[in-house]
């Protein structure tokens, strides 16, 4: 095996044009993780915000960029029980997978599912891992409820609707274009809204004929937030995944006390590695089978060689993309 390998360097943080290739030695997996040969990379707007110098990873993990990747297991570290070299798998990383080899905690690491390839496992931990946490554990979306993924077409919001779809939810979207709206519609959403056009909440109000949805999934924040809590039913939830529009925001909190409203959120990369493997866990039991049947597959917009990581965060930071953006690691 090679000794040195390429990777994006982003530091000291800036514009897109501040990512340049550098050559690193090979990371060493510690005892509980394992080496995996890099074929895809997922970008991921977290990257963007951490490259612009917004979003410091915690103190723990790598202080490069890619929090998720699928390769092939090529070195295991001493503890590792279940997880061998040649194994294919996607994983979600503690950062440092935009490279040709990336360590991650062997409990965070899946199995490639059956009829998908490197190209879509790639595009399945970071979204999969957030959607599954915030709206069936944390959220606790169940069957004949009604779900509102605000960033509709993002690849967070298509898994949110494919997800909630296939587990009996009726899921409204809002997206910006008429593309972006068919891409929800072709995901499952049974209503979408066209938030430059339309008030997603009198949208809200006349579809649920003013009882108001179940549960939202939120990553604008700013002048959402009190829209949503105006938007959510009786014993509703409002989970909170990012602030495109910012998280100081001046609210009337009356209605979260009268109709007894759930408001929670959680990013992923903090959580604690516990936490990740249970999600894990989680996927493989629930979600697996699924994507194995063809269903639930996740929706890549583009892929970029390695060497025009700029070219994938300026498309990521355009916003004009539909579903995941990938990075091509192995040629």
């Amino acid at each position: 095996m090679t000794k040195t390998m390429r990777m994006v360097d982003h530091r000291p943080g800036g514009s897109a044009e501040c990512l340049r290739l550098i050559e690193v030695e090979l990371p060493t997996p510690g005892a509980e993780d394992v080496l995996i040969k890099v074929a895809f990379a997922g970008v991921n707007r977290p990257d963007v915000l951490q490259r612009s110098g917004n979003y410091p990873p915690p103190p723990d993990a790598s202080p490069f960029l890619g929090l998720e990747v699928s390769g092939e297991v090529v070195a295991v570290g001493e503890a590792v029980q279940g997880l061998n070299a040649g194994d294919m798998v996607c994983a979600l990383t503690p950062g440092g997978g935009y490279a040709e080899y990336c360590c991650a905690p062997a409990a965070h690491c899946l199995p490639v599912p059956d009829g998908l390839s490197l190209a879509q496992a790639a595009a399945l931990p970071e979204n999969y891992f957030t959607v599954w946490t915030n709206l069936f554990e944390r959220g606790h979306l169940t069957r004949g409820e009604t779900l509102l993924v605000h960033g509709g077409s993002s690849g967070i919001g298509l898994t949110a609707i494919q997800l909630a779809n296939q587990f009996g939810v009726r899921v409204l979207a809002t997206a910006g274009s008429e593309d972006k709206l068919a891409a929800c519609r072709a995901a499952g959403a049974s209503v979408t809204i066209n938030y430059r056009e339309e008030d997603f909440v009198e949208v809200v109000r006349q579809q649920t004929k003013s009882a108001g949805v179940n549960m939202i999934l939120d990553m604008v924040g700013g002048s959402y937030i009190q829209r949503n809590i105006d938007s959510l039913a009786l014993e509703g939830r409002l989970a909170q995944i990012a602030f495109l529009e910012g998280s100081q925001v001046e609210l009337n909190v009356m209605a979260i006390m009268l109709k007894r409203l759930t408001f929670t959120g959680s990013t992923l990369r903090a959580r604690p590695k516990a936490d990740k493997a249970s999600i894990a866990t989680a996927l493989q039991t629930h979600v697996w089978p699924l994507l194995e049947e063809g269903r639930c597959l996740p929706i890549i917009h583009s892929t970029f060689p390695l060497d025009q990581a700029s070219q994938a965060h300026h498309l990521m930071e355009s916003s004009k993309h539909i579903g995941k953006i990938i990075l091509e690691v192995a040629s």
